[in-house]
């Protein structure tokens, strides 16, 4: 089976002939019509998340699907051949660079029936990661002031639009060339963060998305209302989260030093913080689908590659500068 791996962390992604994905009773196997590409992609291959992601390489990179399903394991409910799916494989078994790969059949959802599937892999982890940010932590109410950092890029695209959906007032922050864009998916304040500091700008914000990290983390918490939360995705990790994913004493340790600084912060701020790490849920995405078909939720696909150009959707992603999602054709 044709694949996209990289040998070493650091290592470019390159073309291999792999094995055939094992099917368990719990899993589907799916031709892959489409993958998405995310910078957690390439954070994986940079090394960035040896410590909390040990994987072995060689390794297969790709975090979204969207296929057929070929068949089903033999305890598989709600999926059968010819079925079109979406979902995001679990960590520790992902792989949709791949002509083919077999997920757990909790991390799938039937695709939604309105868009195609290239545009539905551009779903999966950004769409997941909104939903657990703004509805499962952030509880983001109507009428609530909402930052999301990096508006016009594939997540911060699809979370304008659920804190939408949600009711609350959104701020973002983009270029000035990305204006309108970000307008157009529901961003009531536009922050040019090349020419404007938003801490100078916003004040008295229920809830911020971060995805930047480092001093933009830090100015984020001094936008935040007493009480106000920001969620970071870029990091630093924090306690909860090592205990949740099992890190071993001496990683949870260093971790705890490592998000120190700013959990001090937040807390002389009268705010919070916390890690967001976004983990696989068909449910999430079933409900996902029907914002989706219902229209809420529009697919932001920015730029495709076909399936010989892995390695250039990856290479275009730790460039940046694409609005909405790169996704990987059949």
């Amino acid at each position: 089976m044709r694949a996209f791996l990289f040998d070493k962390y650091k290592d470019a992604v390159h073309e291999a002939d792999v094995p055939e994905p094992i099917v368990g009773d719990r899993d589907v196997l799916v031709r892959v019509d489409a993958a998405g590409v995310n910078q957690l992609d390439e954070k994986i291959r940079a090394g960035e998340f040896k410590a909390i992601l040990p994987y072995r390489t060689p390794l297969v990179l790709g975090h979204d699907v969207a296929g057929t399903v070929i068949r089903a394991g033999s305890k598989v409910r709600g999926f059968g051949p010819g079925d079109k799916v979406f979902g995001r494989p679990r960590d520790g078994r992902i792989g949709t660079f791949a002509e083919r790969v077999a997920a757990d059949a909790s991390d799938l959802a039937l695709a939604p029936a309105t868009i195609s599937l290239v545009e539905a892999t551009s779903f999966p982890l950004v769409a997941l990661t909104a939903w657990q940010a703004l509805v499962v932590h952030g509880n983001v109410r109507p009428g609530q002031k909402v930052l999301i950092h990096g508006g016009s890029g594939g997540a911060g695209s699809i979370t304008i639009q659920l804190a939408k959906h949600l009711g609350a007032h959104v701020a973002t922050t983009a270029s000035a060339k990305n204006a309108d864009f970000v307008r157009s998916l529901g961003a009531n304040e536009v922050i040019d963060y090349r020419t404007q500091d938003f801490e100078k700008v916003l004040s008295g914000y229920d809830f911020v998305l971060d995805s930047v990290g480092g001093e933009n983390l830090e100015k984020s918490l001094r936008v935040l209302r007493p009480g106000g939360k920001a969620i970071g995705i870029s990091g630093p990790p924090d306690p909860a989260f090592a205990k949740r994913i099992g890190l071993n004493p001496l990683l949870r340790l260093a971790i705890t030093a490592l998000s120190g600084k700013i959990r001090r912060q937040a807390k002389k701020l009268g705010v919070t913080y916390e890690f967001l790490f976004m983990s696989a849920s068909g449910d999430q995405l079933r409900e996902i689908a029907e914002l989706i078909d219902d229209g809420t939720l529009r697919p932001l696909v920015g730029k495709t590659f076909s399936f010989d150009e892995t390695p250039d959707a990856l290479e275009s992603i730790a460039k940046g500068g694409v609005n909405g999602k790169t996704v990987i054709t059949s």
